[in-house]
């Protein structure tokens, strides 16, 4: 199997002329894009890093993290992004837990790492102003260097992605390079790519999604065009000057495009081809976005940093919710909530976990330093996702949520993901998020978290979610409005803030309800 170095040679020499990578000023060809990248390769040996060593970067997406990345798979070093958000604190968590030996930087997130303990005793390499005995980044790619050459083979380490961390420390997911490669290819064929596809790169590359899309773009001599952080301005206007032909986004940033402003004004009809992952998409998002884009293609992409894929659906709006069947790379099962044994499976439209098969071309082997979350994920072949969800009478995977998100009220198992889809189809809620809120009574009860987009109110939502066939033990008791839906820096929801009380309310006397 080839490796990414080698992988990327194939790319150079088959389309040496073809647009790889854009960033405001910066285009450059696949040839002129490895001769930079094997002068970053000269300049990791001038600094003493050999294969295996673990590099960090807090790195937005820029040329310059994307060629640091690829100069890491021909060096053999183990590329480690982390959030270029990051804290101090955070920063000196994952230098130390993944033992690295230098670090870079921007400007953007110069002040965390140079409060960074950890950081201080590697070297560190900034792209903005360097001080002290910081090495400055816009050194390494000038000056004459040999052509790289791979130096590692297809089983050496190629990322350390770290999980989200949203309840414990986050977990290093250390990834072979023959595992990225597969996944690639999984990407562009589950995807239906073509050559010189153009994708919007802004899902940030300490991501799998982000990551992902760079690679892929790799394989079929395509333009990774960068866009720093999430702009919907600047994003709208690359999809249109760049002509990009294909977006692999989270949902919360297709609700972002299609309902700011600008949207109207922009000629996007190059993007043919829309994917999303990171969350479940409600049924009223599915609906706008095939509308106003008529792609020839939807994907619903189900998977994870540790295995990149589990399920795709390629028709997504034609049967909203559902997130398809085992990629082509994987087998899925879903087991009895609590299951021990990967054979207890969960009955047709049972709810129950999904777990996938750790065979998979693409899967990781297990965590960074995590013998606990180890024994916790991977039982006899299979990685237990913590996810929850169902197989339905055709054979498709339904995705319900997290196993610690499920509301347990009245003694009934509640998925929030349902109640949210339910909700998402009036036309006057802008974004939704479903918790379980303590009671006394109950136990927990079904709280509804709403952004509005016109005037509503709780009787009116109650009123629709009844007429919507959902069963009443599933409608909320309570309803929040809010001025925002609190995210992650990729846009995923975090129920957990909703719980905690750590948001902005509406009006409160207009914003609280209870139904009967």
């Amino acid at each position: 199997m080839l490796d990414l170095g080698n992988s990327f040679l194939s790319s150079v020499e088959r389309d040496p002329d073809a647009l790889a990578i854009v960033d405001g000023a910066v285009r450059l060809t696949y040839a002129q894009w490895y001769a930079r990248i094997s002068k970053v390769v000269a300049a990791f040996d001038r600094l003493g890093l050999m294969p295996g060593d673990h590099l960090v970067t807090a790195l937005q997406n820029r040329w310059e993290a994307a060629t640091i990345h690829w100069a890491c798979q021909f060096a053999g070093v183990v590329i480690t992004p982390v959030n270029w958000r990051s804290k101090a604190d955070e920063i000196d968590y994952c230098v130390e837990n993944s033992e690295a030996k230098a670090i870079v930087f921007e400007d953007v997130s110069a002040e965390a790492v140079r409060e960074s303990h950890e950081a201080k005793s590697r070297i560190r390499i900034a792209l903005g102003t360097a001080q002290g005995d910081e090495v400055a980044f816009s050194t390494m790619p000038q000056g004459d260097a040999p052509k790289a050459v791979p130096r590692v083979g297809a089983d050496a380490w190629s990322v350390m992605l770290y999980t989200s961390g949203t309840t414990a420390k986050p977990k290093g997911v250390p990834r072979r390079q023959r595992a990225e490669r597969a996944a690639a290819i999984a990407h562009v064929a589950q995807n239906q790519y073509a050559s010189f596809e153009r994708t919007l790169g802004v899902m940030p590359l300490y991501h799998t999604m982000g990551v992902r899309s760079m690679l892929a773009m790799s394989l079929i001599g395509g333009v990774f065009v960068c866009l720093p952080r999430f702009d919907v301005g600047q994003a709208l206007a690359l999809i249109m000057t760049e002509k990009v032909t294909n977006l692999y986004l989270v949902p919360t940033l297709y609700h972002d495009l299609i309902h700011n402003h600008l949207f109207t004004q922009v000629d996007v009809s190059s993007v043919r081809k829309l994917g999303f992952a990171g969350a479940s998409m409600t049924d009223g998002l599915l609906k706008e976005l095939d509308a106003v884009f008529k792609p020839d293609l939807f994907v619903n992409h189900y998977g994870s940093s540790e295995i990149y894929t589990f399920t795709i659906d390629q028709h997504a709006p034609k049967k909203p919710g559902s997130a398809g069947r085992a990629g082509i790379n994987q087998r899925i099962r879903v087991v009895k909530l609590d299951a021990a044994d990967p054979n207890d499976l969960a009955a047709t439209g049972e709810e129950g976990e999904i777990i996938a098969l750790l065979l998979s071309d693409e899967a990781f082997e297990g965590y960074w330093r995590r013998p606990d979350a180890n024994a916790k994920s991977l039982r006899d072949g299979w990685y237990f996702t913590g996810d929850t969800g169902y197989v339905d009478k055709d054979g498709d995977l339904f995705v319900t949520g997290r196993v610690d998100d499920m509301i347990i009220t009245g003694g009934e198992n509640v998925s929030p993901v349902e109640i949210e889809s339910c909700l998402s189809l009036h036309p006057a809620v802008s974004e939704v998020a479903v918790v379980g809120l303590p009671h006394e009574r109950w136990g927990k009860i079904v709280a509804a978290f709403i952004k509005r987009r016109n005037a509503v109110d709780e009787q009116e939502l109650d009123a629709f979610c009844r007429t919507s066939g959902l069963a009443n033990f599933k409608r909320p008791r309570q309803y929040v409005f809010v001025n925002e839906i609190p995210k992650s820096p990729v846009g995923k929801l975090l129920r957990r803030k909703l719980v905690a009380g750590e948001f902005e309310a509406e009006d409160k006397s207009r914003s609280q309800g209870t139904a009967a």
